[in-house]
């Protein structure tokens, strides 16, 4: 497997394999079953695959965990490898970001709503490091985990709108056997925490019975979701929303898709989770 640092070296590599296609796994390492998942499902579907390990600066506020960003690049490198990553892309922060920037993003829906309010400017950061990524990996497609939803939404939105010749694939949110989204950020919980973080699965599952059963009054469901969460967690809770999906907007019983999405704040740890549900018409089996 490669090591590739510099831009000038990547798209080297991009030149070399140009035949061929490449699949793409962005992350910002400490890599767990979730992205080996997206990298399993690149092999199976590309020439290469590439994946990036780069925590981005720009996509974190004053009082979030940059600093403290679990980080173990040997881990990451022999996990890569032993799944089937052909190249890992690991820039530096100057090599990304060498001097003061000319221009800024900034992302204008989608993210008013869910992680948006709390983290200003994150999906600006997030939007501009992918825009330099696929212009420097220049890959046919891209994966992205389904636990991060807004994300996905967000960045096809970009893709649409920059015209960018990029493939977007969904992967499905990999869970711990009690049903806990996979997350860097885990290790950060508390044992007592750690028991009670399942809750956030459960209270989308309780969510996905009562739209089974045909509750389409988004907040009828939200008041369940937050009494489970209140009743079993000791953190606090950032948001719980129904919403369509992926446009992000409030919930109607018209919409094709809804998402139910969850964050809670624990002590060193804000966790988030979400669950995409297809809404039948009256009518509709």
């Amino acid at each position: 497997m490669k090591i590739i640092t510099t831009i000038s070296d990547m798209r080297t590599y991009r030149q070399e394999h140009k035949h061929g296609s490449i699949g793409f796994v962005p992350t910002m390492g400490y890599l767990h079953e979730g992205h080996m998942s997206m990298v399993e499902s690149s092999t199976k579907e590309n020439d290469r695959t590439v994946v990036s390990i780069f925590v981005n600066p720009l996509q974190f506020g004053p009082d979030e965990d940059y600093d403290n960003y679990p980080c173990d690049f040997e881990r990451d490198r022999k996990i890569a490898e032993s799944y089937g990553a052909d190249a890992i892309f690991y820039p530096s922060t100057e090599e990304m970001y060498p001097g003061k920037r000319t221009i800024s993003l900034n992302v204008i829906d989608r993210t008013d709503v869910l992680c948006g309010p709390s983290r200003p400017g994150h999906f600006d950061g997030v939007a501009t490091v992918i825009v330099k990524l696929l212009q420097i990996i220049q890959p046919t497609r891209m994966y992205l985990g389904q636990k991060d939803a807004q994300q996905v939404a967000v960045l096809e939105g970009l893709v649409a709108d920059f015209n960018i010749p990029v493939e977007l694939i969904p992967c499905p949110t990999i869970r711990e056997e009690d049903g806990l989204a996979k997350s860097s950020r885990n290790v950060n919980l508390t044992a007592q925490e750690r028991k009670e973080a399942p809750f956030l699965h459960k209270s989308l599952k309780l969510a996905e019975e009562m739209v089974g059963e045909g509750e389409r009054d988004p907040e009828v469901i939200k008041q369940a979701i937050t009494a489970m969460l209140k009743e079993n967690t000791s953190g606090t809770i950032d948001y719980r929303e129904v919403l369509s999906y992926p446009y992000l907007k409030p919930a109607t019983s018209n919409d094709e898709m809804w998402i139910c999405a969850v964050a809670v704040y624990f002590r060193h740890a804000r966790l988030i989770d979400n669950s995409i549900l297809t809404i039948t018409q009256k009518g509709e089996s």
